[in-house]
């Protein structure tokens, strides 16, 4: 039987998940049954957390209980802020963050325990240690002694490590909307590593570095930093419009738009993050300016391409106007999708089957080697 060729594997089935789906007619993220757009109007990221590891919504006795633990394994390891102390500053916090996280997997001692229960606790240790790497990279990087993540919120915890000061609960609300629109999105190619390095039975950390290394591409999870620098660059609506129709007539992609799922609609996070920087925009006049920017450039993209934005569009904005540095906007990206990918290994790993995919063979046959 021939198998159809689909480049990028567009539109190819690879796995059964019980964790999440795009529903692109419905313009829905189903998570493990619920809307992801009103699980981050109403819920937490904890509470996101807990449904992806564990299947259910946690109670409030229990989202504690869980917020609790995750405040608790926030500590990193000294050996790793050692290893990322040996490297260069001028690395990206992308090249950074993928050995440190390598790093982790070899100081907890659970990691060859592949069972269900093991991989719960080293997940939990994981999104916990994940964020708070990300707080301190680039503390560390300037020789500065990192923060830990402490408070009993851990959205709150995180953000305030990030930002080196006390945050206000709009400022809260904000980061962990945030947090849940990047916490999991069914099977991009970060996630489709994750699970193509754990179906060799590796470890969790082997799965989470290689999911780092996929995010660091601006095709992916690096898309919020380059939006951030267009719209600086650009700097009014005016200038957003000309920058943006000047590289279209160089034919050059514009990041911040277009989704390999969403192609005829906006990304419903994009509208999340849209709706929560209209929020912050009340008491932020820089937020308002953003949005007016923000706007002037999606109904540019619009109308010129039929392009709509994706999250990465107003999330970069939204981390600006928190005050947030740019080059941790990807990192932050894996720290709130680390809870995701945990899930996905789990799952993963409960019903494994290697993934060994097949060419099509398009270079030559029958060369023969001359006689010496």
């Amino acid at each position: 039987m021939e198998i159809p060729y689909r480049p990028g594997l567009e539109g190819v089935p690879a796995v059964e998940t019980a964790i999440s789906f795009l529903d692109v007619e419905q313009e829905e993220i189903v998570l493990r049954g619920y809307d992801l757009i009103e699980l981050a109007r109403k819920r937490t990221y904890v509470d996101v957390v807990g449904l992806l590891l564990d299947g259910r919504l946690p109670g409030e006795p229990e989202r504690k209980a869980l917020e609790a633990e995750l405040l608790q394994a926030a500590e990193v390891p000294e050996g790793v802020y050692q290893v990322l102390k040996a490297l260069p500053a001028s690395a990206h916090p992308m090249d950074r963050l993928r050995t440190a996280v390598s790093a982790l997997g070899t100081f907890d001692p659970e990691v060859r325990d592949l069972s269900q229960e093991a991989l719960r606790r080293q997940g939990l240790r994981a999104i916990a240690r994940s964020a708070a790497l990300v707080a301190n990279l680039e503390r560390v990087a300037q020789g500065q002694p990192p923060l830990p993540l402490k408070g009993d919120s851990f959205s709150k915890a995180f953000l305030e490590a990030l930002l080196g000061r006390e945050v206000g609960p709009e400022e809260v609300r904000a980061f962990d909307q945030s947090l849940i629109a990047y916490s999991e999105h069914e099977l991009p190619n970060s996630t489709f590593a994750a699970r193509v390095i754990a179906s060799t039975l590796s470890d969790l950390y082997a799965a989470l570095t290689g999911a780092v290394a996929s995010l660091k591409g601006p095709l992916h999870g690096g898309a919020n930093e380059a939006v951030m620098y267009m719209m600086l660059e650009a700097k009014t609506e005016e200038g957003l419009e000309a920058w943006i129709r000047e590289r279209l007539q160089r034919k050059e992609r514009i990041m911040g738009f277009g989704h390999r799922v969403y192609m005829r609609r906006m990304d419903p996070r994009a509208l999340l993050l849209k709706e929560t920087l209209k929020t912050l925009a009340r008491n932020h006049p820089e937020a308002e300016h953003w949005l007016r920017v923000g706007e002037r450039g999606e109904k540019v993209m619009q109308e010129a391409k039929g392009l709509y934005p994706n999250l990465d569009y107003y999330a970069a904005l939204v981390y600006y106007v928190l005050g947030l540095p740019i080059p941790l906007y990807t990192p932050i990206f894996f720290a709130a999708r680390t809870a995701g990918l945990v899930a996905h290994v789990m799952e993963q790993l409960a019903h494994n089957r290697l993934f060994r995919p097949r060419v099509i063979y398009v270079g030559p046959r029958g060369l023969k080697l001359e006689e010496a």
